[in-house]
């Protein structure tokens, strides 16, 4: 099963929706695809991303670096293959753009180890389930004004779906608390309503908006400090009874490891994408597992959803659509829960014609 053909190209594919919270705009997604053909004339494709910026920089990683060390190489030893890359970029690991090209190899690599396998990535994966809970952060970005929240809550509640997540860190903290205060009065206790305040407050100041938004049973508070603030999230999270969730902004086992052993992190949220792959965010479920955590990962649900459903402590899926313009199919949703798909590999349809329409030359 040697490796005769590894390709990587880029994609640009635009917000379908004005995204924005307490940092920043959601500009574009930039879409990194590799394709690996073996000598069987097997094909995988995988993929990582960026919201804006850095996408060339991966492509360029890929190409000059990772994918030249492919060929030759026996698809099927994806561990080996994944040191092997990893061991070969030490100058610039730990970063995200090691990361990010990693998770484009790695997704390809279990891609053809699933479809050679005739089997779906949530079954090789773990397969602990095919479903999974969603929750909606469409109806939740920062510019929407109260009225829309409460409105994209209530749709969301009505779809069937367990949770909502709204953006947090408005200038004054009397802003976030009445906007909260109104989703939860229409709503009522049953729904689950998580915040996301993406990196934007001092500890200081998350201490103050915890202690806030205590009073409206949330389920947890997720990136309130910059992801290297480990002693802050370690204060943050033994100064409230919110769960503190973190693990979008990190790219390492190892970091994941130092949060949760340090007990800054109440739910965990690997990004397949951001931590190097596939290979790297079993590892970190499985940590988390060994320290009865949760895992809720970020973005990329038409992926998450089989990773989410592979393993045991695997507790939501988000939903943000973003890949339906080169997609033939969405992900499937039942009863408020997310289904992975049966199909052998990662499952999701791509519309190869729609993809290479969108190639960045």
């Amino acid at each position: 099963m040697t490796i005769t053909r590894a390709e990587a190209f880029l994609v640009d594919l635009e917000v379908e929706t004005v995204r924005t919270d307490a940092v920043q705009s959601f500009l574009k997604q930039e879409t990194i695809f590799v394709e690996l053909e073996t000598s069987d004339g097997a094909v995988g494709l995988g993929y990582s991303y960026t919201i804006g910026t850095g996408g060339t920089a991966v492509l360029a990683m890929l190409r000059d670096h990772l994918l030249p060390r492919l060929v030759g190489a026996d698809a099927r030893n994806i561990e080996g293959l994944w040191y092997d890359l990893f061991a070969s970029t030490r100058a610039t690991t730990v970063g995200a753009i090691t990361s990010l090209a990693l998770a484009s190899v790695d997704t390809a690599l279990w891609d053809l180890r699933c479809r050679r396998a005739g089997e779906p990535l949530w079954r090789l994966a773990g397969g602990f389930r095919r479903n999974v809970p969603l929750y909606d952060t469409e109806g939740g970005w920062l510019h929407l004004s109260t009225d829309e929240l409460v409105a994209g809550a209530l749709a969301s509640q009505k779809a069937g779906w367990p949770g909502v997540k709204l953006k947090v860190g408005k200038p004054r903290v009397h802003e976030d608390v009445e906007r909260l205060h109104a989703v939860r009065d229409a709503v009522g206790p049953a729904l689950d309503i998580m915040v996301d305040a993406n990196q934007s407050m001092t500890y200081p100041e998350a201490k103050r908006r915890a202690a806030a938004f205590e009073p409206l049973d949330l389920s947890w508070f997720e990136e309130p400090l910059p992801a290297d603030d480990l002693s802050g999230h370690v204060r943050l999270a033994a100064s409230t009874s919110i769960p503190v969730a973190v693990g979008e902004s990190m790219y390492s086992v190892s970091q994941f490891r130092e949060y949760v052993a340090a007990g800054a992190a109440g739910i965990v949220q690997v990004d397949v994408a951001r931590v190097g792959g596939i290979t790297p965010w079993l590892k970190v479920a499985h940590l988390a597992e060994t320290f009865n955590l949760e895992v809720c990962p970020h973005f990329l649900m038409e992926l998450h959803v089989s990773l989410t459903a592979a393993v045991p402590n695997g507790r939501y899926v988000e939903h943000i659509p973003q890949l339906r313009a080169i997609t033939r199919t969405e992900m499937e949703i039942s009863d408020g829960h997310a289904v992975a798909p049966d199909a052998p590999g990662l499952g999701i349809d791509w519309d190869r014609d729609a993809i290479d329409n969108r190639r960045v030359s």
